[in-house]
């Protein structure tokens, strides 16, 4: 199996717990011989869209020296969905991973005000832009998420035109509904022509 380069990005009041699935998935990509990379981003009960984007272009540079040729693919959950679908467009060429997937990313109108420089208007979103800097774009979400109660996969999804693997009852995918170990993830991590399904 060849070596790729993956960047884990949590969400709001994330704190990388170890029930978390991506905490689970950071250990079993690595534990496989991959390079991985799961920052603390910085102020995560009160984060600022700013100083996220500068830790997500730093932690790409590292991610793309880490990679040497090999893929390079980004995984984020919740907020960390909305940063990069804000700052995508603005990374410098080289930065550009070749796969991205998405996790329940948020509706901004039940974002938190501790949260409230990540929210974008879904409508003007440039599909063309994000896909160029997204490389292979897929989002999985859950048909009954609190944090988007209309659906990631009409307000995203459908909007840029990229696949969505939607989970039955999966809610905003995380440790609340089971989703610590989460194998399909971990199959689509190292095989993305894999759909992304539900933990069990």
């Amino acid at each position: 199996m060849q070596q790729a380069a993956f960047l884990i990005l949590h969400g709001l009041e994330n704190h990388r717990p170890p029930a978390h699935w991506q905490f689970w998935l950071a250990a079993a990509l690595a534990a496989d011989g991959h390079v991985v990379r799961y920052p603390s981003l910085p102020d995560a009960d009160a984060p600022r869209y700013d100083a996220w984007a500068a830790t997500l272009e730093r932690e790409l540079t590292g991610l793309r020296d880490d990679a040497g040729g090999g893929e390079r693919i980004v995984i984020g959950h919740s907020l960390a969905c909305l940063l990069w679908l804000r700052a995508a467009p603005l990374l410098p060429t080289d930065l550009r991973p070749d796969r991205v997937l998405l996790v329940s990313p948020p509706d901004s109108g039940v974002l938190p005000e501790s949260a409230a420089t990540f929210r974008l208007d879904p409508s003007a979103l440039d599909p063309a832009a994000i896909a160029a800097a997204s490389g292979d774009l897929r989002i999985a979400c859950s048909d009954r998420d609190a944090y988007n109660p209309g659906g990631a996969d009409a307000m995203y999804a459908a909007r840029l035109g990229v696949d969505a693997d939607v989970i039955p009852g999966g809610g905003h995918i995380t440790p609340d509904e089971g989703y610590g170990p989460w194998p399909s993830v971990l199959a689509w991590s190292t095989d993305g022509a894999l759909r992304v399904g539900a933990h069990a």
